[in-house]
């Protein structure tokens, strides 16, 4: 260890070696009213279907409810700031629109093996320190510690918005037993700014700071089982996985450049603008192996089936008649819902039980 530097600014100097573009310090209680907001958006039932936020509730209202020894919170932020504008696609109805964070390689992978070589530095640095290491998948509320940390503050969208990196920013966390100096939060800086608001296709923000899952098309399209209620199909337009607008809208994301991201993070060519006839084709293994190594492979085939199918409804290409008429006798139910709906966008002047 440098005996001219303390711990703290080590740890940032290493956390940026290794590719993070943000870190930043938080004490384990110091975000006190994420328990109280935490349990008044389950009790709302906005949650949806995500029953693991209220079942593991108690381990994501504070640091200390998932591991009682923690004493502070390294957080960290790996940009994936888009090269091309996530709007751009918005009005080519024939292309499936898939979340920029999808389109490159699985950020659960890349961020855990960063954050796990943070772990094994800071371990050799402070023999006797203890440390765990969380991305997404865990009980952890990323974003208000990571607002406790000064890497941004939580915008009306209710992602993080940070000064020099927009709304494009991955996060993850060290829990340590070590008592590190904390850094304070920065100030809040939406003021009047409905941006990100007006955006939503869906009306997915009851109030500014509130997020109702149920409405929200990353929601319906990633974690939503079974059919997706017909109220919000037309608003899905052509997104296929996720949707980018209330993020692509947010002011700041003027000051996020795409060569701050981190590499891994580059759009892989099939997924950046994929022709929806041609997922429409794709079978188990085939979709396995278009999505090898991207997020989207956890959905599996038949919930994207469902979701291009939708797109197709909403596309007005008469070219698609065909490929969605393959799928009427798919082997899965809500398949085949989606299929007899978007034929009937499609081609309304023909009833289904004649096409099929």
């Amino acid at each position: 260890m440098d005996a001219h530097k303390p711990l703290e600014a080590l740890i940032k100097a290493k956390a940026a070696e290794i590719g993070f573009a943000d870190c930043g310090i938080a004490r384990a209680d110091a975000a006190p009213k994420t328990a109280e907001r935490l349990r008044q958006w389950l009790e709302e039932g906005r949650h949806g279907s995500m029953l693991w936020m209220e079942e593991r509730a108690h381990h994501r209202e504070r640091p200390a409810g998932l591991w009682p020894e923690v004493k502070s919170v390294i957080s960290l932020g790996m940009s994936y700031a888009p090269a091309r504008d996530p709007l751009a696609l918005a009005e080519h109805g024939g292309i499936g629109r898939i979340s920029t964070y999808a389109q490159g390689q699985d950020y659960h992978d890349v961020m855990k093996r960063r954050l796990k070589e943070l772990g094994r530095w800071l371990v050799a640095e402070a023999p006797g320190a203890e440390l765990k290491v969380f991305v997404d998948t865990a009980p952890v509320m990323e974003k208000p510690l990571a607002e406790a940390a000064g890497l941004g503050w939580q915008g009306k969208h209710t992602n993080l918005v940070s000064r020099s990196h927009g709304s494009w920013l991955f996060l993850g966390a060290i829990y340590t037993t070590l008592e590190l100096e904390p850094d304070g939060p920065v100030r809040t800086t939406c003021g009047s700014c409905d941006a990100c608001q007006t955006a939503c296709p869906t009306d997915a923000f009851p109030a500014p700071y509130t997020l109702d899952a149920r409405r929200c098309i990353s929601y319906l399209t990633i974690e939503h089982k079974g059919p997706i209620p017909e109220e919000f199909r037309e608003g899905i337009g052509n997104r296929i996985y996720g949707c980018d607008d209330c993020l692509a809208v947010c002011p700041w994301n003027k000051f996020a450049h795409a060569a701050q991201a981190n590499m891994a993070f580059t759009s892989r060519a099939e997924l950046t603008a994929p022709a929806l006839a041609d997922l429409l084709a794709l079978d188990d293994a085939g979709f396995r192996e278009v999505f090898s190594g991207s997020p989207i492979k956890r959905i599996g085939r038949d919930r994207m089936m469902r979701n291009c199918l939708i797109a197709a409804g909403n596309s007005g290409d008469a070219t698609l008649v065909a490929p969605v008429r393959a799928l009427l006798e798919d082997a899965d139910e809500t398949v085949r819902e989606a299929a007899e709906w978007a034929l009937g966008k499609l081609a309304p002047e023909a009833s289904v039980p004649a096409l099929r």
